[in-house]
């Protein structure tokens, strides 16, 4: 079919199917545009002196919970990282904690000079202490208790709670709450080399250590073989004992197995006539 025979409608649609096969340049324009907006989080004039993960609770002297009435109990509030944060102009220290995944702020106030922290009952890994917080955009005084993962981690965040209130009293210098690295710095470090291959004296208290468990395993290993050498002996005994035991009551009651068999053998021997050597005896008149 030649094309002057095409219908003109479809003959102008596959025209614009080949200018659109050739190359398609629309452009949308969205009707709301959007802006990257820098978000600051007041931390940006701070430096970290301490960060850990954490779990944080608050003590509640009341609360309505529907129909019920509860009194004194802790509630969790978060766990996330708590940092330690020092004001790299005036050199405040003050305590800042953010729930992981929507970094709402648990806590957020100065170490107070006076603050004192008491270990948690029947854990060496938690604190309580009471604060002037302002986690909940008011100022509130609330008993804290939280929670590190080790007693090691606690303890060095009473160490750093130490100095930060010396810091805020002004009876130290900033300078002594250093800096800690950012999260950023340290895969660089750890990737700047293997580490370090053990010296000569490392090695050498490794092969004593490995002798010395060596040595103790053998010593284990004997002593459960003698103990094993003891048990079988005793059950040899006992087995002996109960075999003794038991042909002395056969003997007392039926007589001895042995003489027994013998009398029962020559009773089967044939006997004619009750003779020996199968003989009979024979009259005179015979």
């Amino acid at each position: 079919m030649a094309s002057d025979d095409l219908d003109p409608t479809l003959a102008a649609a596959l025209e614009s199917g080949a200018d659109e096969s050739a190359g398609d340049n629309t452009e949308f324009t969205p009707k709301v545009q959007v802006h990257e907006v820098e978000v600051k989080t007041l931390e940006e004039e701070e430096e970290v002196v301490f960060k850990q993960r954490a779990k944080l609770f608050v003590f509640v002297s009341e609360d309505v919970y529907g129909d019920e009435v509860r009194k004194n109990f802790w509630k969790e509030r978060g766990t996330g990282d708590l940092k330690l944060l020092k004001h790299k102009e005036f050199g405040k220290v003050r305590l800042l904690m953010r729930q992981e995944k929507t970094l709402k702020i648990c806590a957020n106030h100065l170490v107070s000079p006076g603050v004192e922290l008491k270990a948690n009952v029947g854990s060496d890994r938690s604190w309580v202490f009471t604060a002037a917080d302002y986690a909940e955009e008011k100022l509130e005084t609330v008993t804290f208790a939280i929670k590190f993962g080790s007693a090691e981690n606690a303890n060095l965040y009473k160490e750093k709670i130490e100095q930060a209130k010396k810091v805020n009293g002004g009876e130290a210098d900033p300078e002594t709450l250093p800096a800690v690295a950012s999260d950023d710095a340290a895969p660089a470090a750890s990737s700047a080399g293997a580490p370090a291959a053990p010296t000569d004296a490392e090695k050498a208290q490794i092969d004593k250590q490995i002798e010395e468990r060596n040595k103790r395993e053998e010593i284990r290993r004997d002593s459960i073989r003698a103990q094993s050498a003891v048990e079988d002996s005793d059950h040899d005994s006992q087995a002996e004992d109960v075999n003794e035991g038991g042909e002395a009551r056969i003997k007392a009651t039926v007589g001895d197995p042995a003489a027994n068999s013998l009398a029962d053998g020559v009773a089967n021997i044939g006997l004619a006539g009750g003779r020996a050597g199968g003989f009979s005896e024979t009259s005179a008149d015979s």
